[in-house]
């Protein structure tokens, strides 16, 4: 089980792949739909715990330190781009800033937030290993394509620092200037492409030496096996998954920006989705209380 920051363990570590999984796509999918000041700010809280949790404190700041930055301009952009709404702030020149453009780009910014930060938690969950194991069978070749994508997307980035870090290293000296910096990045990419493409024949070469694809099943390096607790998490999650997206396509409908924005009232439906969104922490609360005892 991976530690983060040694307090304690990813919660989804004890879990099945596919109940990972599940939760992770409910969580994105009820995020992406739920375009309410509420249930943006509950899935953003919910995101951010669990990022916490699955992450640790210094991946999720550094997410943090350029998506919020991100969220904020995009608050600010919508009203230079819309003129709706019937509540007027202020005046920019001739364009109008009404509080109903600066609400529905706030709650903008809020759902691409959380949506970051709910993708870099599949990605801290879901391996390579584990996707194989969701969709191994099923799904062979996208499975595949996944896996390698998670894999060496952020070697190449590695790779690319690397190599650049040697360059510098190498033209600490050499005349400084827009072209001649060019010309190293042109250096930096050539290297970079050719490892690559390196690489990916030694990979090629290694998956057939070592029987990819001489059996009609695909098998996997370690089993997982859907447990009691796997299944009755599951259950549970899907759950609050299903009360959670009619709730939240209730309180959809009864909320409107325009013309005139509504105040959203407190209302006992908010309850399942902050359950569901908030369950990684509580299962990372649960088992800190667990081996403090």
């Amino acid at each position: 089980m991976g530690v983060r920051d040694g307090v304690g363990g990813n919660p989804f570590d004890a879990f099945h792949p596919s109940v990972t999984f599940a939760y992770l796509a409910c969580a994105i999918a009820l995020c992406m739909g739920a375009f309410h000041p509420v249930c943006a700010g509950i899935s953003f809280v919910g995101a951010l715990a669990c990022s916490f949790v699955t992450r640790g404190a210094r991946p999720t700041v550094r997410s943090l330190g350029w998506s919020v930055p991100m969220a904020c301009a995009i608050a600010i952009a919508n009203p230079l781009f819309t003129s709706s709404g019937s509540t007027l702030l202020f005046h920019i020149g001739a364009r109008a800033v009404y509080l109903e453009a600066l609400a529905y780009g706030a709650v903008a910014g809020c759902v691409f937030a959380a949506m970051i930060l709910w993708f870099s938690c599949y990605a801290a969950c879901m391996d390579s290993e584990r996707s194989l194991a969701v969709a191994g069978r099923a799904l062979p070749v996208v499975s595949l394509m996944v896996s390698q994508v998670l894999r060496l997307a952020p070697q190449l980035v590695k790779r690319g620092r690397s190599i650049l870090s040697v360059q510098e290293a190498m033209s600490a000296g050499a005349p400084s200037g827009i072209r001649a910096a060019g010309k190293a990045r042109m250096r930096v990419t050539s290297v970079l492409m050719g490892w690559a493409m390196e690489d990916g024949l030694v990979r090629s070469d290694a998956m057939r030496a070592r029987g990819f694809g001489a059996t009609a099943r695909r098998t996997s390096y370690r089993r997982y096996r859907m447990r009691a607790r796997d299944a009755a998490f599951l259950a549970i999650a899907l759950a609050l998954a299903a009360a959670s997206a009619a709730l939240v396509a209730v309180a959809c409908a009864r909320f409107a920006f325009y013309p005139r924005l509504d105040m959203p009232a407190l209302w006992w439906g908010y309850a399942p989705y902050a359950s569901f969104v908030l369950a990684p922490a509580a299962l990372y609360a649960r088992e800190r209380l667990a081996w403090r005892s």
